[in-house]
């Protein structure tokens, strides 16, 4: 099925306006294009290795909806991320409805700067957009470590490997990031058998797992998102693992006084960050409380424009030492132990 992309050419100051005056046609929901950067309320909880540097911000913005070309008379939809999704309503010939969406904007013209206004038709291929994202994930080897997400087939050479299965979702990670796969070499290097491992943001619980299935005895993890939790214990399920071997508390570990007592004190070998930056700045005075003497910290997620600031961090924690820093392109990982 094809599908008319409408495009209203508008402002960063009128989308609001405009977003509620299509929801009230029945148009569900809107695409927004603008370069305003997220707050740090709105990146909160967010699972991605580092934001985009967007261009200034020039006050322009494109809001966009979407209609069926086939039967645009009753299939108005909204677009989720990439994926378009029906919406009944409004139960209008698409003229009309058009005609209605023109209306709309001009009453938002009337109380904001909307900018120029202009609709601009395109059309685009229907797609089976619940899995095609899978065409991007495939089986990946990190040293002794394959990560499979499961609608792949079991690889036939194992023998004197890790196997962990993944069942990523929309919001979190399969392993093929570089950050990712820094963690899971030194993570690899430096697990010993009946290990303690700390996962501070584990979104799908990738880290803490491979480190189970590398003979930790627990992992715990920490997250800001409740989809967290759910995705570990998923996770956790397809690989064997207990609910109890790799419980997560969803929470802020570095400011948040009931996270830290939850985690506990002085009880990890090891302890993972794959976050960005300034988190992992911000972590680095708090995570030495929760580890064992001789315990190593294993901080990912740091572009190497960034890296002079997190080594700056280090360097004022007493109490922990730089083992190592490693490096995939354009991302650091440093490796240190609590003294």
């Amino acid at each position: 099925m094809k599908w008319k992309k409408y495009t209203i050419d508008t402002t960063t100051a009128a989308v609001d306006f405009i977003s509620e005056e299509l929801n009230a046609l029945g148009i569900g929901g809107i695409e927004i294009e603008d370069n305003v950067p997220l707050t740090s309320k709105e990146t909160k909880g967010m699972f991605i290795d580092i934001l985009p540097e967007l261009p200034p911000d020039d006050g322009r913005a494109r809001v966009s909806f979407y209609l069926s070309a086939d039967d645009a008379a009753k299939d108005a939809v909204f677009q989720c991320g990439d994926a378009p999704h029906r919406n009944e309503e409004p139960d209008m010939p698409e003229e009309e409805l058009l005609a209605a969406v023109r209306e709309r904007l001009q009453y938002v013209a009337g109380i904001v700067d909307a900018g120029p206004l202009t609709i601009t038709q395109s059309e685009t291929e229907d797609k089976d957009w619940m899995n095609a994202w899978k065409d991007f994930f495939h089986t990946l080897t990190v040293g002794r470590i394959i990560i499979r997400p499961e609608w792949e087939e079991m690889p036939e050479e194992t023998e004197g490997k890790t196997v962990v299965t993944i069942r990523p979702g929309s919001a979190f990670g399969t392993g093929s990031h570089e950050t990712t796969q820094l963690c899971l070499r030194q993570l690899s290097q430096y697990i010993q058998p009946g290990m303690r491992v700390l996962d501070v943001g584990c979104g799908s619980g990738i880290l803490g797992i491979t480190a189970l299935r590398l003979g930790a005895s627990s992992a715990t993890g920490t997250d800001l998102d409740p989809e967290a939790v759910t995705a570990t214990q998923e996770n956790c399920e397809l690989n064997g693992i207990r609910e109890e071997q790799f419980p997560v508390i969803c929470g802020n570990i570095i400011d948040d006084r009931s996270v830290q007592d939850q985690v506990g004190y002085e009880r990890y070998d090891i302890v993972t960050a794959n976050i960005l930056a300034p988190v992992i700045c911000a972590l680095v005075p708090e995570v030495g409380e929760h580890m064992k003497s001789g315990g190593v910290f294993i901080a990912s997620g740091i572009v190497q424009e960034k890296e002079s600031d997190v080594r700056e961090a280090f360097a004022r924690q007493k109490d922990l030492e730089i083992l190592e820093v490693t490096r995939d392109g354009e991302w650091v990982s440093f490796t240190a132990r609590r003294r």
